[in-house]
C-alpha cells in the first residue's frame, strides 16, 4: 500500500495515477478517514487522561458529596469513551478497507492506456517461423500425438482443465528442470512452495481473495486460499521480517502448482492450454534495496529473455500499460511468444511478465530491513521464470512438422530424453 502521508502530500498525483490504471479507489475518502479516525484518537485519549484524573481523586479524602460527582462523572466518561472507541474501530476498519484499495504508483515512463493493445513494445528476438503447409494450433497437435486430453477432464473437473500425458509430462518436467538449472546457476535459492496460503498473505501481496472478481480460489472456513502464483506464497516468505542490510539482495524461485478462476476471461485466445485453472509455473522473486530495485528488475527480465531464447521462441518484450498493470506493479514487462496457430496465421501471446512492486507489499507484509536512521521498508519483485503450459503452447506451435510431428528444442533434448515426438495409435 502506499504511505499515507505520500497520499496525503500527492493527492493530485494519486488520483490521476488511479484515473490512468482505469481503477475507482477514492484517495480522498482515505484522507478523510484517516483524520476522522486520528480526530477520534485524540479525543478518546483525552477523555482517558480524564477518567486517570478521576480515578486518582477517588483514591483521595473527597467529602461524600463530591465523591458522588466523581462517580457519575466516571461512569459517563466509561460510557463515552466506549462509544468513541466503537466509531474508532468502525473509522480505522475503513479506512484500512479503502487504502488497500489505492494502488501503487506508476512508473512515469509506463504507456498511459486501458489494455494489452496499449502495450508499447520494446523489442522483436527470434525469427518467426514459416511453413509449408498450414500450422495448426497446439490443441489439434496435442490431440493428434495424444499429448493433451481435454474432454476427459472437462468430465472429470470441469472446464479449463487438462489432462498431460505420454511425452507433454516428460516434456513439462525438462522444462521445469531446464528451468530450474539457468536459475540454480544464477544463485537464485530453489523452493517448492505450499499451494495454499492464508488470506491475509494472498491480500498482503495484492490478490484480493474475496469478492466476486476475485480471481482466487478461497478454502471455505480456513481463512486461506489457493495461490494463483507463487509470487504469493515468496512474497510471504519473509512476513513481518526486519533484514540486516547486508543480507540483501534475496532472490528465490519458487516451482508451485497455480490455481486461477479466470472469472470473465472467456475470449478467443483463452482456447485450450493457453488460460487454464490449474497449471504449474516456476517463478522468481527478489528482496531488495529500493536503489536497486529498477536494475533488478532489468535482470528478471534478461533472465526471462535468456531461458526463452535458449528455447529457440521467437518473441517480443513489451512494456505493460497503466490500465493492465494490476494493483502492485510500479512498472511491468511482458514476454510475448510467437504463437503460430492463433488464428489470421498466428500471433503474440504472453508466456511471462515482471514486475517491480517497489515497497507497495512490504509496506502491508511488514517486511523492512534496518539503517541508521531507523527500519525502512525493502523493495520486492517477481518475474516468471517458466509458466509450464504456456510454454508448451508455443513448443507445440512452433516446433511442428508437416507430417504432424513436433521436434524438441535443442536445449530441452538432454532432459527430455527424445528429439521429436511423432504419430502414433492410440492406446
Amino acid at each position: 500500500m502506499l504511505d499515507i502521508k505520500y497520499i496525503r502530500e500527492n493527492i493530485d498525483l494519486v488520483k490521476k495515477n488511479i484515473k490512468d490504471r482505469n481503477m475507482s479507489a477514492d484517495a480522498d475518502i482515505v484522507v478523510a478517514l484517516y483524520d476522522e479516525k486520528n480526530s477520534l484518537q485524540q479525543e478518546i485519549d483525552s477523555l482517558r487522561q480524564k477518567r486517570n484524573t478521576n480515578a486518582s481523586l477517588m483514591k483521595g479524602k473527597v467529602p461524600d458529596e463530591q465523591r458522588a460527582l466523581l462517580i457519575e462523572e466516571g461512569k459517563a466518561l466509561k460510557e463515552k469513551i466506549a462509544e468513541l472507541e466503537k466509531l474508532f474501530t468502525e473509522k480505522e476498519s475503513a479506512y484500512n478497507s479503502a487504502i488497500l484499495e489505492i494502488p501503487n504508483m506508476a512508473n512515469p515512463k509506463a504507456p498511459v492506456g486501458k489494455e494489452d493493445k496499449d502495450n508499447t513494445e520494446i523489442k522483436k528476438v527470434g525469427k518467426i517461423p514459416t511453413f509449408s503447409f498450414k500450422p495448426k494450433d497446439h490443441v489439434e497437435l496435442g490431440e493428434a500425438l495424444d499429448l493433451v486430453d481435454f474432454e476427459t477432464a472437462a468430465k472429470v473437473s470441469g472446464p479449463k482443465f487438462y489432462y498431460l500425458k505420454n511425452e507433454a509430462v516428460l516434456l513439462e518436467f525438462a522444462l521445469t528442470r531446464y528451468t530450474l538449472d539457468i536459475l540454480r546457476k544464477k544463485g537464485f535459492v530453489l523452493m517448492k512452495t505450499p499451494d495454499i496460503a492464508k488470506e491475509e498473505i494472498a491480500s498482503g501481496i495484492g490478490f484480493n481473495p474475496r469478492g466476486e472478481e476475485s480471481n482466487i480460489y478461497t478454502v471455505e472456513g480456513t481463512g486461506t486460499c489457493l495461490i494463483g502464483t507463487a509470487e504469493i506464497t515468496l512474497g510471504g516468505y519473509y512476513a513481518d521480517k526486519i533484514f540486516d542490510k547486508s543480507n540483501l539482495p534475496i532472490k528465490m524461485a519458487g516451482i508451485s502448482n497455480c490455481f486461477r478462476r479466470e472469472a470473465g476471461a472467456a475470449g478467443k485466445h483463452s482456447k485450450g492450454l493457453y488460460r487454464v485453472h490449474q497449471f504449474t509455473k516456476v517463478e522468481m522473486f527478489v528482496y531488495c534495496l529500493p536503489e536497486e530495485s529498477d536494475s533488478f528488475h532489468q535482470y528478471l527480465l534478461e533472465t526471462e529473455e535468456e531461458i526463452f531464447q535458449g528455447l529457440g521462441l521467437p518473441y517480443r518484450v513489451v512494456d505493460t500499460c497503466t490500465g493492465d498493470l494490476g494493483a502492485s506493479a510500479y512498472r511491468k514487462f511482458d514476454i510475448e511468444a510467437w504463437m503460430p496457430g492463433r488464428e489470421n496465421g498466428g500471433d503474440w501471446g504472453e508466456v511471462t511478465s515482471t514486475s517491480n512492486c517497489t515497497d507497495f507489499q512490504s509496506r502491508r507484509l511488514g517486511i523492512r530491513y534496518k539503517t541508521d536512521n531507523g527500519n525502512k521498508f525493502v523493495h520486492m519483485l517477481n518475474g516468471t521464470a517458466m509458466a509450464l503450459s504456456r510454454a508448451l503452447v508455443c513448443i507445440f506451435e512452433n516446433y511442428q512438422q508437416e507430417d504432424g510431428s513436433i521436434l524438441i528444442p535443442e536445449k530441452l533434448i538432454p532432459y527430455a530424453g527424445f528429439d521429436r515426438v511423432s504419430s502414433k495409435p492410440l492406446i
